[in-house]
């Protein structure tokens, strides 16, 4: 087949190592980048840059961040004595959007899946012990109720359970966001209203 364009196949290939991304796709998104001006061509560059040279991992709740602690952990003005445990920094973003939480986060990088090779030391999960033990540098408060905002899934269900067991020692309430979630959804494509009342209706593990 004839390649009208070295540069554009090279731009469709690379779009098509995104996740959820065809070869049809692809081909649309780089037909869109031809029409776009140059200077939004150069933008989208340099962000796609900066996320790999200036973005890293708070050494507190692990979100991503471009300043260790991220502003959520250094905020004065967050309850740092309720802590949400999510799988992902997407889904930081999707429960900010609701301006409800005023809590502080901990992100586990996952869940447990088995079958997928993650087990419990793949995750984040040491270090949420350890913040429940003992506030981290930089939190003053001890953590009163940690909130497992998982997603409703197997994988989500496995690892909410291991949580909430593994933290049965500690002086710490354990619930789990309400069932305002479709069962198999993505906490990151919800709603900011049902994500609300997911988080309002949490119910107790303990």
């Amino acid at each position: 087949m004839h390649k009208t364009s070295e540069s554009v196949q090279q731009l469709i290939e690379q779009f098509s190592k995104l996740p959820s991304i065809g070869r049809k796709t692809a081909q649309r998104l780089a037909a869109f980048v031809l029409k776009m001006p140059r200077n939004e061509v150069v933008e989208m560059a340099e962000a796609l840059v900066a996320v790999k040279d200036r973005v890293k991992f708070c050494s507190i709740c692990h979100n991503v961040t471009d300043h260790d602690p991220c502003s959520i952990c250094s905020s004065d003005r967050r309850d740092a004595s309720l802590v949400c445990v999510v799988e992902e920094s997407s889904d930081v973003m999707a429960i900010e959007r609701t301006n409800d939480f005023r809590g502080i986060y901990h992100v586990l990088g996952g869940v447990i899946s088995p079958l997928d090779g993650v087990g419990p030391d793949d995750l984040s999960i040491r270090s949420l012990v350890a913040r429940i033990a003992a506030p981290a540098e930089g939190e003053s408060a001890t953590v009163r109720e940690v909130i497992l905002a998982m997603n409703p899934d197997v994988e989500g269900d496995t690892t909410a359970y291991y949580l909430s067991q593994l933290l049965q020692p500690f002086d710490v309430t354990v619930t789990r966001i309400a069932r305002g979630l479709p069962i198999g959804g993505d906490l990151e494509f919800a709603d900011e209203a049902t994500l609300a009342r997911a988080i309002e209706g949490r119910i107790g593990l303990q």
